[in-house]
């Protein structure tokens, strides 16, 4: 049997309700021009499947817009500043958690955005992916304040617009195991991820206009996760019920989302 044969069958569920599946693609940690970066493009690229790359501005190497300079599947957003844990001892990483002072982490990510704004021009779209996924409750207000239109953490939405004029997309599903050895998870194991959150979209168990985020990092990707990638790109591509989308179109959606909502 088929890896996929359970995300046929949830995609097949979908297309019975004329309903399309919406995906997207986010990479985090781009920092440098590398041949796994070169990969993960040679792959979208090959796939036709837009992807949202999440970069650090303090760490950005020259070399990384020559890289992008043909691709056309590639956006970028802002990860964090430094991708720096000011966490205490003992608690969770967190570059923008609610361990210093306000005006410091709002100054740190304005540079950040300025950098990439002024170093990929068009290319960079103002969305905000906080290192490890996390972000202080009292900071989100300020983020429109400062260039944010866009918010992208990991796991189902709580809100659609979770500050004034931002809005939330988010990852769902990691290859990674971060918390065990760092390494691919294994196919069966994405796929169930991957059909357990669009069943919950297609039941209305969560958010069902929030696109199906895969978040992948393409420095720690061994042999097997990129043949997967691969694989599923593919595979996915066949399926009239499959939508892979750009930044523009995911997060669009969520600002007319709430339009209606309003």
């Amino acid at each position: 049997m088929s890896v996929f044969a359970s995300l046929d069958a949830e995609l097949d569920a979908w297309t019975a309700l004329r309903r399309v599946a919406t995906l997207w693609l986010r990479d985090d940690d781009a920092c440098h021009d590398s041949p796994e970066l070169r990969r993960l493009l040679a792959i979208a690229a090959a796939h036709r499947i837009p992807l949202a790359l999440a970069t650090i501005p303090a760490l950005l190497d020259p070399g990384l817009p020559k890289a992008l300079a043909d691709a056309e599947c590639a956006t970028i957003v802002q990860h964090g500043f430094a991708h720096a844990n000011h966490a205490p001892p003992g608690d969770r990483s967190a570059e923008l958690g609610a361990h210093r002072h306000r005006r410091a982490v709002h100054d740190e990510l304005a540079r950040g955005r300025d950098v990439l704004a002024r170093v990929f021009a068009s290319r960079f779209v103002p969305i905000l992916v906080p290192p490890w996924n996390r972000i202080a409750d009292d900071l989100l207000p300020a983020l429109n304040g400062l260039g944010f239109t866009g918010l992208s953490r990991f796991g189902p939405r709580k809100c659609c617009v979770p500050s004034p004029g931002v809005c939330e997309v988010n990852a769902h599903v990691d290859p990674i195991a971060w918390r065990r050895d760092r390494r691919f998870i294994g196919a069966a194991s994405v796929v169930e991820r991957l059909v357990s959150q669009l069943r919950a979209r297609r039941e209305h168990a969560c958010d069902t206009d929030e696109p199906t985020g895969l978040l992948t990092h393409h420095l720690v990707f061994d042999a097997a996760a990129w043949e997967f990638l691969d694989a599923l790109f593919a595979h996915t591509r066949r399926h009239a019920a499959v939508q892979w989308q750009d930044v523009a179109h995911a997060f669009g959606a969520a600002r007319a989302t709430s339009v209606r909502s309003a």
